[in-house]
């Protein structure tokens, strides 16, 4: 990544523009979190519902403070353990963040992607950056600036080219708006490790109203466009033509193979797409629940 390529791409979100760029988990479609006409943009290239807020990615907890209106303790020493990293907190929101970033809500999710890209480019461009994964909405997250290509075409001004990414699926997003505090959505960072920090016992997302204070949580999302079905082990295979993937055994790589798997898997004419039932251990939630959402209904 050059220092021209880095400054061009600042200089797009300060304008107002769009610029795809990786982070340790997928690659965001971003603009300038302060700039509601370039939010709107957002939405526009990938058809996505105003009713979805978006995550905002900052340089540092320093920027963090200025989008939020508080910083409770809860939030200083989870930042401090998880900062850099694939943690989203949910938060009271400062009057600067336009409403369409959090589709009306008085909170919003913010991170510090754990990317050397994303860091030198939110700080060149000195400002926030909303930015949801860099695909039309439902479909597979890019996990490479080609997965981004195939999805977005020319809507985006920019595309920088980080190489595959790390992590491989989206932050886990954690509210700390609701007491006790909740996970909106599992990612690799679990409940169990927040909970540690935090020294406190939290809620259920499975308590919480029917009101989308995180991305990711529609019923249908993560999706390949061939019928994608998650199977016990000794279950029988759909009739046709398809593709049982070879996933890996640990967590974390697993992760990281995913939506590359799928889209993989997408692009080869297959009648169904399969994966079998990964462990039902709490390291597992996240993965989890992007197979849960990214499956055909039965």
């Amino acid at each position: 990544m050059s220092e021209e390529e880095l400054s061009r791409a600042a200089e797009i979100l300060r304008q107002g523009g769009l610029v795809a760029f990786p982070t340790e988990t997928v690659y965001g479609l971003g603009a300038n979190a302060l700039d509601a006409e370039a939010v709107a943009r957002i939405y526009r290239v990938k058809q996505r519902p105003f009713a979805s807020p978006l995550i905002v990615h900052v340089a540092d907890e320093a920027m963090a403070r200025t989008i939020t209106a508080e910083w409770p303790e809860r939030a200083q020493r989870l930042a401090k353990k998880f900062w850099p990293g694939p943690l989203t907190l949910v938060l009271k929101k400062a009057a600067t963040i336009p409403d369409l970033v959090t589709a009306g809500l008085p909170s919003v999710g913010v991170r510090v992607p754990a990317h050397s890209v994303a860091a030198a480019l939110i700080r060149r461009a000195g400002i926030p950056v909303a930015a949801p994964s860099a695909n039309r909405f439902s479909e597979i997250s890019p996990t490479s600036a080609e997965h981004v290509r195939k999805s977005l075409g020319g809507c985006v001004d920019m595309i920088l080219d980080g190489g595959p990414t790390q992590v491989g699926i989206e932050s886990t997003v954690a509210s700390l708006v609701r007491v006790p505090p909740v996970v909106l959505r599992p990612g690799m960072i679990d409940q169990a490790e927040l909970e540690a920090v935090t020294g406190e016992s939290w809620g259920h997302e499975s308590e919480l109203p029917h009101i989308s204070e995180s991305p990711g949580l529609h019923p249908r999302h993560y999706a390949p466009r061939t019928p994608f079905f998650v199977l016990e082990p000794d279950a029988k295979p759909p009739a046709g033509r398809g593709r049982i993937l070879e996933m890996p055994v640990d967590v974390a790589s697993y992760a990281n193979r995913l939506y590359a798997e799928l889209h993989q898997a997408d692009s080869e004419g297959w009648d169904w797409i399969a994966v079998i039932q990964p462990p039902h251990s709490p390291d597992w939630t996240g993965v989890r629940d992007r197979l849960r959402r990214a499956s055909t209904p039965d």
